[in-house]
């Protein structure tokens, strides 16, 4: 199973080349890292099942999430790309795709993402980072968040499956984010939505969210 990652929410101008480094060596390399480890010997043994924790921002970028949700765009395209060839073996990969989950992790990130200096972005940039999207994101995670346990039974779920899922979203919530998505390849429909949502329906989504 492999579970280790970072979090980064901010404008970009706001985040160093470094930090975004960092992040990509823990939430993606290190997932290279293991499965070079491990998938040798599973191949050889034909058998074995690899979960990894993805994120249902691997699937759909999220405002002000720019680099985390590039790093688990990287992790899910590494796994698809690789499942072909891992199945040959009798190898399995599964990604678990959770939405928010309420733990010290994002805690944290919101304490950073509050005392940070956004002196290098404009000032209409701060203002909506710190004024809509950390208010909207505070009551995503009041109204949506799982527990840790929850995304735990969900992974042990899926490692006993007898047939592994690929793909394993542990909020129902967030299916139809997937669905309009592959609803409208062009991108306009979910781009569009998001939009309004953020910027002209903010109140009635945070009024909804409660």
């Amino acid at each position: 199973v492999s579970n280790a990652g970072v979090g980064m929410a901010g404008p970009l101008e706001c985040q160093s080349l470094a930090a975004m480094q960092s992040l990509m060596d823990t939430n993606f390399f290190g997932l290279v890292r293991l499965v070079k480890e491990v998938l040798p010997d599973m191949k050889r043994r034909r058998g074995g099942h690899i979960v990894v924790i993805s994120s249902i921002m691997g699937l759909q970028g999220i405002v002000f999430n720019d680099i985390y949700a590039a790093s688990k765009f990287a992790v899910e395209g590494f796994c698809e790309s690789l499942v072909v060839q891992a199945l040959r073996f009798n190898v399995a990969i599964s990604l678990v795709e959770p939405g928010p989950v309420t733990t010290e992790f994002e805690a944290k990130l919101y304490e950073e993402a509050e005392r940070a200096d956004y002196s290098r972005t404009d000032p209409e940039t701060a203002d909506i980072f710190t004024n809509v999207y950390l208010r909207n994101s505070k009551d995503v995670f009041a109204s949506l968040g799982q527990t840790p346990e929850d995304i735990a039974e969900h992974t042990l779920r899926v490692i006993e499956a007898a047939r592994p899922p690929f793909r394993h979203q542990t909020n129902a919530a967030y299916t139809p984010l997937a669905a309009l998505k592959q609803a409208d390849p062009s991108g306009a429909l979910l781009t569009a939505a998001f939009s309004k949502l953020v910027f002209k329906y903010g109140a009635v989504l945070r009024l909804g969210l409660r």
